[in-house]
């Protein structure tokens, strides 16, 4: 089991802190210790997640002005992206998009760079909490205004079910995170980071079958190359990359 406290370094930020942790119904701990213990640390430049576990690992924080995220932007091959032709973008066609495994906005992103009105949603309070910070931070560019992009602290089975016919979105995505295998390990140290966080979307399988009733024109499901078809379900489709692929099941 896992603990996350908020923190702060900075005097002048304790009580913005201290009213976050309300918010997000977690502790804030100046002085926090112990294993499995991350840290949510507020500062002037954003929202720092770290583990207590691994303290020389670099603090993870959601950039979308500079970086990784960046880069992709300016970069990443437009429409020809597999996760482009996955949810079915054509000229003149970019459908709305519920995104419903958040994590750090890193597809959502690109998906509302491609043009697209895209909803995130996230369950975990610590990532909501990274998320939307990072998008604030990033609508300092005038670019970024320019982008679709809502984030609801929402559980997935639970927002699907309260969603009015009239709001179902064209296009469902959905990446969740599975128990790790020997072709599936994670590299990525920001990755590991989340799976020592929140662990696996034990609910995953659950998800198609509410999924494909709520989108009007497909499902897309994001797994490592060599991953089981979630649910146990053969996509209609599928958009293979050099180590993962798209999953697209129509509706």
């Amino acid at each position: 089991m896992t603990i996350t406290y908020i923190t702060t370094h900075n005097t002048q930020l304790i009580n913005q802190a201290k009213n976050l942790a309300q918010e997000l119904n977690l502790l804030y701990n100046p002085n926090p210790e112990g294993a499995n213990v991350f840290t949510l640390n507020l500062t002037h430049a954003g929202l720092e997640l770290t583990s207590l576990d691994h303290p020389k690992q670099k603090p993870l924080r959601i950039d979308f002005l500079s970086g990784s995220n960046y880069h992709r932007y300016r970069f990443g091959g437009g429409k020809r992206q597999l996760i482009g032709r996955a949810i079915g973008l054509k000229s003149g066609y970019k459908p709305s998009i519920l995104d419903l495994t958040a994590g750090l906005g890193r597809d959502g992103f690109v998906l509302a760079s491609l043009g697209c009105s895209v909803t995130l949603l996230e369950r975990s309070p610590v990532l909501y909490a990274l998320l939307r910070d990072g998008l604030q931070r990033a609508h300092s560019a005038t670019w970024f205004q320019t982008l679709s992009l809502t984030l609801h602290h929402q559980e997935a089975h639970k927002y699907l079910a309260s969603l009015p016919a009239e709001q179902y979105p064209e296009v469902i995505y959905c990446d969740p995170m599975f128990p790790e295998s020997k072709q599936t390990a994670l590299v990525k140290k920001d990755m590991r980071l989340l799976r020592d966080l929140i662990g696996d979307d034990l609910d995953a399988d659950l998800l198609l079958p509410k999924s494909l009733k709520v989108a009007t024109k497909r499902v897309v499901v994001k797994r490592h190359l060599h991953a089981p078809f979630i649910n146990q379900s053969t996509p209609s489709i599928q958009f293979k990359g050099k180590s993962s692929r798209y999953d697209v099941y129509l509706c």
